[in-house]
């Protein structure tokens, strides 16, 4: 029998999104200054461009790249872009996990564009060679639901005909991102930073405000999803001029959390620590031959939403194993997401610390033993 361990990770939050929040973290951080103000008040709109700019900064996103703050976390975001700039050439979509079959989906079912389709399993990735860079492209650059990433844009040509359009959700403040080869991406601050929901990030490059203000869709476009005014882009969007009522409180939340990634020396110290934390996961799985890694390529294996294989489990006994974790405090919510094959899922973005993922290991195995 393997006996209940004694020291258990003092912030178990290792659920891949919403994540933990940064260490240290508490309510009292927050500024609360904006609140009950007017988002469009003076106060409000320099705290909106301070948080655009905290990103930017962050992310070291080139002056030729616009990032602004729209509705729906990064579906919101993903989808808007897709709606009002998709239609004008051909479309290639790729998918290896859930939320890549859902820009299928949309794609095929919503805006009937017939893209083509390059798929690969659960813990694969597709042959990124057969993309037709003539097409629009639509990616995940990580994977969140399957742990796969592509290795970084070398596949993305500097001379490409259509636009890149990244889902870069479990990817940004964790890797390096080439800039120059992405048109559009998305995220949501509720993944790398560990912040709140119900926004998303829509970052785009000048291909892509070129497409904006030269294509018109023809399908309608809710007023959430509108991005240009008269042939031309709505800029002020990009400066904290939201389409829509934000969340003050959520952007607040945000600004801690970019303002401590900044304390670490910004996306380097956020990607050592994501690569601390993703390192400490694999010695765990290299010690037992039960635990195994869903993306067996090293190249292509996410370091943020690490999916893990269990031997000789299924979906009913992954449930038990997660539950006893989340009732002893030691992990919450690791089961792998609906979608994907049984096992567990880890994050190990920079908002975790190495000890708790330590930590976590002896816990895994009282836990299979009892499930």
């Amino acid at each position: 029998m393997t006996d209940k361990p004694t020291t258990r990770p003092a912030r178990p939050h290792f659920s891949s999104g919403p994540c933990a929040k940064p260490p240290g973290w508490s309510p009292d951080q927050l500024d609360t200054a904006v609140l009950g103000r007017s988002h469009r008040s003076g106060l409000g709109k320099k705290r909106l461009a301070l948080c655009i700019d905290l990103m930017r900064e962050m992310l070291q996103l080139p002056d030729t790249h616009r990032i602004g703050i729209v509705p729906g976390s990064d579906t919101g975001a993903f989808e808007m872009a897709m709606w009002t700039m998709l239609g004008a050439r051909p479309v290639t979509t790729l998918a290896w996990e859930s939320f890549g079959e859902g820009w299928v989906t949309d794609a095929v079912k919503q805006l009937k564009l017939d893209p083509t389709v390059i798929r690969a399993d659960y813990g694969d990735m597709p042959d990124l060679a057969q993309v037709d860079w003539s097409n629009d492209v639509l990616f995940t650059w990580n994977g969140t639901t399957s742990g796969v990433r592509v290795p970084n844009a070398d596949w993305i040509p500097a001379d490409r005909e259509g636009l890149s359009f990244a889902d870069a959700t479990s990817a940004v403040f964790a890797y390096d991102i080439d800039w120059s080869k992405i048109d559009v991406a998305t995220f949501s601050w509720q993944k790398a930073l560990g912040g709140e929901g119900a926004h998303g990030v829509l970052i785009l490059g000048p291909r892509a405000v070129e497409r904006l203000e030269s294509f018109t869709p023809d399908r309608p476009l809710p007023k959430l999803f509108r991005l240009v005014s008269k042939g031309k882009l709505t800029e002020g969007i990009f400066v904290g001029e939201t389409i829509n009522t934000p969340s003050m409180l959520a952007v607040e939340d945000a600004i801690v959390a970019l303002e401590w990634a900044k304390s670490l020396g910004g996306l380097r110290g956020l990607i050592a620590r994501t690569e601390a934390n993703a390192a400490a996961l694999d010695r765990i799985v290299e010690q037992r031959n039960w635990l195994g890694h869903l993306a067996a390529d090293l190249a292509t294996r996410s370091k943020t939403s690490v999916c893990l294989t269990v031997e000789g489990a299924d979906a009913d006994t992954i449930k038990r194993f997660a539950k006893l974790l989340e009732q002893e405090g030691a992990a919450f919510d690791i089961a792998s997401y609906r979608d994907a094959p049984p096992g567990l899922r880890i994050w190990c973005g920079a908002t975790v610390d190495t000890a708790d993922i330590e930590a976590l290991g002896p816990w895994l195995d009282w836990a299979r033993e009892q499930a």
